[in-house]
């Protein structure tokens, strides 16, 4: 399949981050774009504004005729996440049509490039969007499919100058196995905690997935992985395996700590320290995936002192330890969090920022799945919270599972003080306690709530 020779691309779920990534991609190639999704997003708007033609009902007749007729220079893509009984697809396959899904499609456009692809049950999207600036920022011509949106760049593609020398940053998504179809020449594995079971069954089936990814790589690449979980590149003793983490392994940090409202840290390798980086995106967990993100960089020519400006003005993520009001009285976090490892982790480094201020919590768990596998995991982490909202689990593609519900969860916390609450009643709530420090964690709709949570705090809390 020529990648680029389409004339005419439709999308179902055209509004996920990686598939808006791929639209991005084919309407810069002067396709025409169009597409479904459930529902209308910011980034579903500026996409609209952008010049692609999008619907949020289930409805055939908006399927481009190009399209229904099969022309040649029409493409269908879609996402694992939409139902299996959606109108459209199944008219598409009953009518005999090529589906692709994304994953099939980003593989086969970044086939032709260097590509380094970024895994890891959770850090991948900060990471990849990290070396996408390093290298950017570092006169590395780069092209990037990210899993967020760069504030820096305020995309989630990046888009590469042309020359010979292009490096392509690839987020590797392990949901639905999707990075198996991924080709990449370098690779970073942040994490391979268990989550996806509904996918897998099994954390031991998951890893596995993990090694099957590390096999794609090349003979003699180069693979960075997270010291905990060095073990499973052992397979491939071919490869060229850096390991890090925050504290230990080849790459660590050194002299971390907190100032002006930044994470100042030392970069230690065995033969390189840059020492006084300054890491604007708060939190420990950064600090470590910027250290992934370095040793990538460094070794696709950009040079130390390049490496020291491109941590200094990275951005950050959008809904990623995300400030959304930094105030003297209040400050308010938005942050995509949705694993109890990934909520201890943000609460461990914004309660290192603001050690003097009672926090605040607004979780919205995310899959009935992932709720009832780590119940007792979220519970944990959220208690380390001084007070919680839970909003209702967001159910994206599940359906009920008896006994798991947000009440479930707050009857399993310790030393915190728990409300249920729906999404109409969190800005009176929020009102009504004024809470000088808080937080909003999830992976649902709990993004709709950002910006008049915001809201509030710039005008009634601030009188």
């Amino acid at each position: 399949m020529k990648t680029n020779k389409f004339g005419t691309v439709y999308f179902i779920g055209i509004g996920g981050i990686g598939m808006s990534a791929l639209a991005r991609y084919y309407q810069h190639q002067r396709a025409q774009v169009s597409g479904y999704d459930k529902t209308q997003s910011p980034l579903t708007l500026q996409m609209e504004a952008e010049g692609m033609r999008i619907h949020y009902t289930e409805d055939v007749e908006q399927i481009p005729a190009a399209v229904k007729a099969k022309q040649e220079d029409s493409l269908v893509i879609y996402t694992p996440a939409i139902p299996a009984d959606h109108q459209e697809l199944v008219y598409l396959q009953q009518q005999g049509h090529r589906l692709y899904k994304r994953s099939e499609v980003l593989g086969l456009i970044t086939q032709q490039l260097h590509t380094i692809g970024v895994a890891g049950t959770h850090g991948k999207t900060s990471t990849s969007t990290m070396l996408a600036h390093l290298l950017t920022d570092g006169k590395v011509d780069t092209a990037a499919f990210l899993g967020g949106i760069s504030v820096n760049y305020q995309s989630n593609l990046l888009l590469p100058e042309g020359t010979d020398e292009v490096k392509c940053v690839v987020e590797a998504d392990e949901f639905d196995r999707s990075f198996h179809r991924l080709f990449p020449d370098e690779a970073i594995i942040t994490s391979a905690g268990a989550d996806h079971l509904d996918i897998y069954g099994t954390h031991e089936a998951l890893l596995e997935a993990f090694s099957i990814y590390i096999d794609r790589l090349p003979e003699n690449g180069r693979l960075v992985i997270h010291e905990s979980i060095r073990s499973l590149a052992d397979h491939r003793p071919d490869l060229k395996v850096i390991d890090y983490s925050l504290d230990r392994g080849a790459v660590h940090a050194q002299n971390v700590h907190v100032a002006n409202g930044c994470f100042v840290f030392d970069y230690v390798a065995d033969d390189l320290r840059i020492a006084g980086l300054i890491l604007k995106v708060a939190g420990f967990h950064n600090v470590e995936n910027m250290l992934a993100a370095i040793t990538i960089a460094l070794q696709n020519g950009v040079t130390p002192d390049q490496v020291k400006h491109g941590v200094e003005s990275f951005s950050g993520v959008k809904r990623r330890f995300e400030y959304i009001v930094q105030q003297e009285q209040a400050v308010y976090i938005d942050d995509y969090a949705h694993h109890p490892e990934e909520i201890e982790a943000a609460i461990r480094s914004v309660r290192a920022l603001f050690p003097e201020r009672p926090l605040t919590v607004l979780f919205q768990p995310h899959l009935f799945s992932r709720t009832k596998d780590f119940m007792a995991e979220f519970a944990e982490a959220l208690s380390k919270a001084d007070k919680v909202y839970l909003l209702d689990i967001y159910p994206a593609r599940e359906q009920p599972i008896e006994g798991v519900t947000s009440a479930a969860i707050k009857k399993m916390m310790k030393n915190c003080d728990c409300a249920i609450l729906k999404k109409a009643d969190c800005v009176p709530q929020i009102i009504l306690d004024q809470p000088s420090l808080l937080m909003s964690l999830g992976a649902g709709d709990i993004d709709r709530l950002v910006l008049p949570i915001k809201a509030i705090f710039e005008n009634e809390l601030a009188k």
